[in-house]
């Protein structure tokens, strides 16, 4: 029998109550928004008190700053993986992190974090450092990485490498943020793959040596 089967069942639960509460609060800050989201809300759809999200996180913005970690840094992760262990082009090194990086936001709460900074990071801009500094700009640096080996190994031609990583980004948080608002009403639907794939071609036309 498992260690974990061994345990009462109380004490896995009491294991569990951190990413209930992360699950539950990713779910009320996408929905409502960083403001409007109580910690008593946040403890209800958790199934537990106020006091024992307490016992986790200081406050709502320990509580936000854990949902962000914990659902993007393993995607940074896994992109910063895929870079090293690339042994072919880098075309196919850049078109493997974008698609690879839309499959994985598409099933989870990433866009909906995209969504919750571009509106609330004006209002409370210690929480827009904090995401620039643990998430964007790591994020940013994984395509300057892809960029520069290009270069270096003549399959790109020489560009602002610091300049070029927003022109890429940029397309990629917009279908985000069409998928969180406008798509649900959209009269003309997106499809994202194929909206990908052009911007992608785009790219690494422009970017061919």
């Amino acid at each position: 029998m498992s260690a974990l089967a061994k345990e009462p069942r109380w004490e896995r639960r009491k294991q569990d109550r951190p990413q209930e509460l992360l699950a539950a609060a990713l779910e009320l800050f996408v929905e409502r928004g960083y403001a409007a989201t109580r910690l008593e809300d946040v403890a209800g759809r958790a199934g537990v008190s106020k006091g024992t999200l307490y016992l986790y996180f200081d406050g709502k913005e320990s509580l936000f700053k854990s949902v962000v970690r914990t659902s993007m840094l393993p995607l940074l992760d896994q992109a910063e993986a895929r870079i090293e262990g690339h042994a072919g082009s880098s075309a196919d090194l850049l078109r493997d992190l974008i698609m690879h990086w839309w499959q994985a936001a598409s099933h989870s709460g990433v866009m909906g974090i995209a969504k919750l900074m571009m509106a609330e990071s004006g209002n409370f801009p210690e929480l827009a450092r904090f995401y620039h500094e643990e998430i964007t700009a790591r994020g940013d640096a994984t395509v300057v990485r892809v960029l520069e080996r290009g270069m270096a190994r003549g399959e790109f031609r020489r560009v602002d490498a610091e300049a070029m990583k927003k022109v890429i980004v940029a397309p990629v948080v917009m279908l985000m943020l069409w998928e969180q608002s406008l798509a649900p009403c959209a009269i003309a639907p997106i499809d994202p793959r194929a909206y990908l794939e052009n911007m992608i071609d785009l790219c690494l036309n422009g970017l061919k040596a």
